[in-house]
């Protein structure tokens, strides 16, 4: 070994011209990776603050290219900091997403647990806004990292269901007109909250009488129990008198001998007087019990309307509830259809708050095999019109007024949902299909197939579940608050719907 190793220092101490030339190649390569890494990287950006009164966070828009995110209330952006996304092969998937839950002080369940302050998870595969490291690029495992501080000061200023937009380029919102934009009616508005109070208790008393009922039933069942015993019992007793009556019949009948003949008579004799006196015991108990009867299906009969009352009017009352609550609309080129989902603000027993997802129909877009771009129409707030939207596009194979013109919505959907829509509600077409993440628990979630998606795609998925539930065409979902004609169905908006 003492040989070998003064071979090797030999060997070493011979070739000085080798060491250099070796060590100006790894200098100049590491000066070229330093140089396109930073090439690569964007100019980093700084927190920023509105110079005005902030409202209510309503979305959060992160541009993949910058590496920042940005806050949005209803008058324009409130927040603005540099963020750290995912690196390549793990990439933060482009696409719509929103607050699912919130967590002060969250450890990992996936990386070792690491610890991922304020955040705001946006899928239940483990995607979320947090505090982290930020090194001025991308540097994350699929999430999006925001200044420690930053995260901390927007955690009290965020809530559940806000949406969260992750864009591969810079996207901001931009104030759009079109008629097809949903438009409240003030006077649907103002009897909503008068309504919902009325139908929750009209519900509630509905549910006392259906309880009643149900207990009267079984109270006039227990009643019933023994006469209707005594009348099987009695109607047992007359099929066995008439089948000895039978049986004497055939006997005489046989009877050869004058000696058989008077034991059949007298046989007969014997049953025809127990089916007598059998038919009349009978007679007399199901004319006792005729009343009871009666009484037992009326019992039945009030309970199961009842019932029936019940469930129809906490429906109402749920929907109704609903219908004060901003309402999220997906429109999907790849499925031709609309989907609408409503927060209910349930929790649900396995994490997060409960989504109603009871409408999924189908609806018509003008050139379907052509693009239509993914665009977030939100409306901000109130205005003389009606409402002020928003459209925020992350790709624009058509701008977002184009996108409109050329998707047709049943009619029977505008009807239900525009009299109540309220600020915060959302329109979002694009050519996606909703993702497999979209479930009970999720408000939609979308991912932009031209974009990577490494950070997402290598996450164990959530429960898989289905996303809409019921048939819009018999009534479910919170649209029946509204009474209008469900023989429309199959009539579509022409033109700018």
């Amino acid at each position: 070994m003492v040989n070998r190793l003064a071979t090797a220092q030999g060997s070493v101490i011979r070739r000085p011209a080798a060491i250099v030339t070796l060590g100006a190649v790894a200098a100049l390569a590491a000066l070229t990776a330093d140089t396109l890494a930073t090439q690569a990287r964007p100019a980093p950006s700084e927190e920023a603050t509105a110079p005005r009164a902030a409202g209510e966070p309503i979305m959060a828009i992160v541009s993949i290219k910058t590496q920042q995110i940005t806050f949005y209330d209803a008058d324009g952006w409130i927040l603005r900091a540099p963020v750290s996304t995912g690196v390549t092969g793990r990439e933060t998937p482009a696409g719509i997403f929103a607050v699912l839950e919130k967590d002060k002080d969250h450890h990992s369940s996936m990386y070792d647990d690491a610890w991922m302050p304020h955040m705001h998870r946006i899928t239940w595969n483990g995607l979320a806004l947090h505090g982290g490291p930020l090194p001025g690029y991308a540097a994350s495992h699929g999430c999006v990292r925001m200044p420690f501080g930053f995260a901390e000061k927007l955690f009290n200023k965020t809530r559940i269901g806000m949406r969260v937009i992750i864009s591969p380029n810079d996207a901001a919102p931009v104030e759009i007109f079109h008629p097809a934009l949903l438009m409240p009616n003030a006077e649907a508005i103002a009897a909503a909250p008068v309504r919902a109070d009325a139908l929750a208790r009209e519900a509630a008393e509905a549910t006392k009488a259906a309880d009643e009922a149900k207990k009267a039933a079984a109270r006039v069942a227990r009643e019933t129990a023994p006469l209707m015993a005594s009348l099987r019992k009695l109607q047992s007793l007359k099929t066995r008198a008439d089948a000895e009556l039978a049986f004497a019949d055939k006997a005489l009948a046989a009877a050869k001998t004058d000696q058989a003949k008077a034991r059949a008579e007298e046989r007969r004799r014997k049953a025809t007087s127990r089916v007598a006196e059998v038919g009349m015991q009978l007679d007399t108990a199901t004319a006792d019990a005729k009343s009871r009867l009666d009484a037992d299906v009326a019992a039945k009969d009030a309970a199961k309307a009842a019932e029936t009352k019940k469930a129809a009017t906490a429906k109402a009352a749920n929907e109704t509830k609903l219908a004060l609550e901003p309402v999220s609309i997906f429109i999907s080129r790849a499925t031709q259809k609309l989907y609408v989902r409503r927060n209910t603000h349930k929790r649900s027993p396995d994490g997060g708050e409960v989504f109603d997802a009871s409408v999924e129909v189908p609806v018509t877009i003008r050139n379907p095999d052509k693009p239509i771009g993914t665009h977030v129409l939100t409306a901000m707030a109130h205005n003389e019109a009606g409402l002020r939207w928003t459209a925020v596009t992350i790709d624009d194979a058509d701008d977002a007024k184009d996108a409109l013109d050329r998707i047709t919505i049943p009619l029977d959907v505008l009807d239900r949902i525009a009299p109540t829509v309220l600020p915060r509600s959302s329109i979002i077409v694009s050519d996606e299909p909703l993702s497999s993440e979209t479930n009970y628990r999720t408000e939609f979630v979308a991912v932009l197939s031209n974009q990577p998606q490494g950070g997402f795609i290598t996450r164990r998925p959530s429960t898989s579940v289905n996303f809409a539930r019921g048939d819009f065409r018999s009534g479910a979902g919170f649209f029946s608050f509204f009474q209008g004609n469900w023989g429309r169905g199959d009539r579509m908006r022409r033109g700018w719907w």
